[in-house]
């Protein structure tokens, strides 16, 4: 009987601390920095890849098999293409597999490679987790070299040179660099999506690391979308005459896109319209009213955390994607915890009362209920609907475009 054959590595994580992590390269070859996190969803990599909110940051996978139902075109969240997602790399227990589903039109690997990002397989994701747990997202470097050489002194050079997320913006990275219109509505099983052919109402989205299904369930509800970038001041929004204004997820610290973002939002909250925000537009808001944001220890990243909606007393199991937090405590008179996570008690939503204005910290055009959390836009637009004169609908139907 022969000893385990050894491969050399061909791919490395180094945490800040040191820790060096050996394992076997995938995707885009060379080497990247970025914070390290973990997510906990069982499906849906495609999506958490090209998810703007996670810039910055490398994605440790806890679920083992990850590749097995390949990737096609339909499932990539990120609007703006020219900049991708801003994900800086992926790290997986177990080797990808072929693909095995009728979707699939690209292998998880290639299609790495084609979107620039680097992965490692082979490593113990739960015991990195558990790590991340007790310790905090650490700042790390991944690479890829298919040879099994790395030049490591130029590696360190960049785990040491990235600042880690906090005071970083990296909203005018990932946003739009220019307005544009949205109006395809939800994907329907065996007819993909479709388009919003009268729209009842007009939405302006503020882009700082949109979702495409978000802008998919504005349209589900009769609004055609106009999508403005980060910086777009409240004159700019203004001027597209919309009903309502939705603020949308993003990356980065939410205090330093807030030097730009909160004096606009200020400025949006006076006009009267109907203002939500979701996961970094839920934090700016929080801070347009005066709250604060702070760091979080391990973040939440994954599909099955549970919410509390404290104005119904109904318990939603949401997708959630952050490091950052409201702290509810902060929160001034006049504005409400509206959910809260039954996780650790974290802020996940507020309002403000006698005004059209509220925000969730989760992502509710997730599905892992799977429509758990869709009424939220039912209620936007419900306050558009209210301000115009016309019927409510109810908030647990998504209506039929």
């Amino acid at each position: 009987m022969t000893g385990w054959q050894q491969f050399p590595a061909t791919a490395l994580l180094i945490l800040a601390d040191g820790t060096r992590l050996e394992g076997r390269g995938i995707g885009a070859i060379g080497h990247s920095a970025g914070e390290v996190c973990f997510n906990t969803a069982m499906t849906g990599y495609q999506e958490i890849l090209t998810d703007p909110s996670y810039a910055g940051q490398i994605i440790t996978f806890t679920f083992p098999h990850i590749g097995n139902v390949g990737t096609n075109d339909d499932d990539i969240e990120t609007v703006n293409m020219a900049a991708l997602s801003g994900v800086r790399g992926c790290v997986l227990r177990a080797d990808i597999t072929n693909p095995s589903n009728y979707r699939a039109a690209h292998k998880l690997d290639a299609w790495l490679k084609s979107r620039n990002i680097i992965g490692i397989t082979g490593i113990d994701t739960r015991a990195l987790t558990a790590r991340i747990r007790e310790t905090g997202m650490p700042s790390g470097v991944i690479a890829h070299s298919p040879d099994g050489y790395f030049h490591e002194p130029s590696i360190i050079a960049e785990l040491k040179a990235f600042p880690g997320l906090e005071g970083l913006d990296l909203a005018k990275e990932v946003t739009t660099a220019q307005t544009y219109r949205w109006d395809q509505t939800g994907w329907k099983w065996n007819e993909g999506y479709g388009r919003l052919e009268n729209p009842e109402f007009h939405v302006v989205a503020v882009d700082y690391g949109a979702k495409r299904n978000i802008l998919r369930c504005l349209a589900d509800q009769g609004a055609r979308v106009t999508v403005v970038p980060a910086t777009a001041t409240a004159k700019d929004i203004l001027a597209h005459n919309p009903d309502g204004i939705f603020l949308s997820n993003g990356p980065g610290d939410p205090a330093a896109t807030g030097k730009y973002a909160v004096p606009t939002i200020k400025a949006l909250m006076e006009t009267g319209k109907p203002v939500f925000g979701i996961c970094l537009g839920h934090q700016l808001l929080g801070l347009a009213l005066g709250g604060k944001t702070s760091k979080m220890h391990q973040g939440h990243h994954g599909a099955n955390h549970p919410v509390k909606d404290l104005t119904t007393g109904k318990v939603e199991i949401t997708s959630m994607n952050h490091g950052f937090a409201v702290d509810s405590e902060s929160l001034p008179s006049g504005v409400i915890q509206t959910h809260v996570s039954l996780f650790d008690g974290s802020n996940a939503g507020l309002a403000v009362e006698g005004k059209p204005i509220f925000s969730v910290q989760y992502h509710p055009e997730a599905s892992p209920g799977p429509h758990d959390s869709h009424y939220l836009f039912t209620r936007f637009l419900n306050l558009v609907r209210a301000q115009k004169g016309l019927p409510q609908q109810p908030e647990s139907a998504t209506p039929a475009v």
